[in-house]
């Protein structure tokens, strides 16, 4: 009897990348190559369908091996009609991916936006396999949510359920990329640590590690954030501690709402920095969450990291075509 896979792609701003995956042996091959939305959606389309058919070749693989195409999309997305609503980091509206796809390919497409993929990926493959109701929250460039209820990814009236980065935090606060002002991941992620830092520095508050690389205008990555807190930095410090205490506050709020079992903290921040920011979140947590809300419940690091939502693909094969691969 033949093996069977999926091909998981993640449809990434800068990169598109493509894995043959299953549940039993995991990832066997994968293959990248740099997006090109700005050639326009027929050239993006046919660069989907010629990454997944040339990993397929390289991995040796037979059409009856595959099972399905798994997409996920930085952005709203219905999976049942395959519609891209908005995806801003493609420039996608209102854009047909499945039936686009499905006409130069010979496999069922199945899409999902990436970070619910992220978090079927982390309940079913990583640490959240004992959980029920789980939060699975993404730190870095932004803030975004994947909810689990009752062993089902919970997606809202119209798709967008978990998009727990845009919660209202302070009024009046720095503007999001959104458009609105005072959004969570414009306090929190990553791009708000590192503005914070940016600032700090440009007003000549206090010396940093990464002063020089400001000066340069390089982009400051997870890992240059590590290292400034290995070396003791105060305005690094200071700003990412903000961060968790904002983070440790929000998840609280939202515990206290729904009462999860288990919340589930990934993203490049937590991958760098995970020792050091999780004791801070933690106890800002217990400090506002409800006595009862918090009895049992876990607060845990992802171990998949990006491949998360590669192996979320295998949980939308078996939802959406009943197939356990």
């Amino acid at each position: 009897m033949q093996n069977k896979y999926i091909i998981s792609v993640d449809m990434g701003g800068t990169k598109i990348l493509a894995s043959v995956i299953n549940s039993k042996e995991g990832i066997i091959a994968r293959l990248k190559k740099p997006t090109n939305i700005e050639a326009g959606t027929k050239t993006y389309v046919k660069d989907i369908a010629d990454i997944v058919t040339k990993l397929i070749q390289n991995s040796k693989l037979k059409k009856e091996n595959i099972v399905a195409v798994c997409l996920g999309v930085p952005g709203s997305v219905n999976p049942h009609t395959g519609i891209i609503g908005l995806a801003p980091n493609l420039g996608l509206k209102n854009f047909n991916m499945k039936s686009k796809l499905e006409k130069v390919i010979p496999y069922p497409i199945l899409i999902e936006n990436d970070v619910n993929l992220g978090a079927l990926g982390i309940k079913y493959y990583g640490v959240g396999k004992k959980s029920t109701n789980m939060l699975a929250v993404f730190i870095g460039t932004g803030i975004g949510g994947g909810i689990i209820i009752d062993n089902k990814i919970y997606r809202g009236k119209n798709f967008v359920a978990g998009e727990i980065g845009h919660m209202l935090v302070q009024k009046d606060g720095p503007k999001c990329g959104c458009g609105k002002n005072g959004c969570f991941e414009a306090i929190a992620s990553r791009t708000a640590i590192v503005n914070n830092i940016i600032s700090d520095i440009k007003k000549g508050k206090k010396k940093s590690v990464l002063s020089d690389l400001i000066k340069s205008n390089q982009r400051i990555k997870s890992g240059a954030l590590r290292q400034a807190i290995d070396a003791g930095d105060k305005v690094v410090t200071k700003r990412i501690t903000e961060a968790c205490e904002t983070i440790g506050d929000v998840l609280a709020s939202i515990t206290n709402l729904m009462n999860f079992d288990m919340i589930v903290l990934g993203g490049g921040v937590i991958e760098a920095l995970e020792d050091y920011i999780l004791p801070i979140i933690k106890k800002e947590f217990q400090n506002h969450v409800l006595a009862d809300s918090a009895k049992g419940i876990k607060i845990v690091a992802s171990k998949l990291g990006d491949d998360a939502a590669i192996y979320g693909g295998l949980a939308l094969a078996e939802e959406f075509l009943g197939v356990k691969v």
